[in-house]
């Protein structure tokens, strides 16, 4: 099997991005953490990844999907459960399954708990997983990192949202999504995405 991520081969899951549990995130700013995310939804959508996205306890806690992400993919559906475990929901176990990939990116909240029981148990269903670290969000930064050297451990691959998307594009003359890759870091990208539109500033004729 290829190691590397392709857009014919992967699938974006995310779970519980959620204001009720973003609120006891302190592994990094949630700010930060929030843009990371949007950037990697973004990222799956300019590559057509199939996406499935999760929530719990919407209704009583944890609140709907964060509004920037219900933005960027309005008509999604959102799949609710009651467990912790993701991959223990027959619902949302189906959906990834119907994806037909066996790359699995995970990004969500909290490290700790969903993400990390969700990625073990797929892990042991034979599915290889990849942990988006930086878009991830935990209960302290110790607890963050003790969770994902936890997957590490068991086989899961730890990455970061731009990592994912470059490893995507892999070759910037394949166009027909380099328009909207580039777009992306532009916006997501910090001094990466300065240097980007500085340099088409550039080259662009007066």
């Amino acid at each position: 099997m290829q190691d590397l991520l392709t857009p014919q081969n992967a699938a974006l899951v995310l779970l519980d991005q959620q204001a009720g549990l973003q609120f006891a995130v302190q592994s990094m700013e949630r700010q930060t953490l929030l843009n990371n995310s949007v950037a990697l939804l973004e990222t799956a959508l300019a590559f057509a990844l199939p996406t499935v996205i999760s929530t719990s306890a919407s209704k009583v806690y944890s609140g709907p999907l964060l509004p920037d992400l219900h933005a960027l993919a309005p008509d999604h559906p959102v799949l609710e459960r009651r467990n912790m475990n993701a991959w223990e929901d027959d619902t949302v176990r189906a959906a990834i399954e119907a994806t037909g990939r066996k790359k699995l990116v995970f990004s969500g909240m909290l490290t700790e708990a969903c993400i990390t029981f969700a990625v073990l148990s797929a892990l042991e269903a034979g599915y290889e997983c990849y942990v988006v670290g930086d878009a991830c969000g935990g209960l302290t930064l110790t607890g963050h990192d003790l969770a994902l050297q936890r997957m590490a451990g068991k086989g899961a691959q730890l990455t970061s949202w731009v990592q994912v998307l470059l490893e995507l594009q892999r070759d910037w003359t394949r166009h027909e999504t380099y328009d909207a890759a580039r777009a992306v870091i532009e916006k997501n990208g910090g001094g990466y995405g300065v240097g980007l539109r500085y340099a088409k500033q550039m080259l662009t004729p007066l």
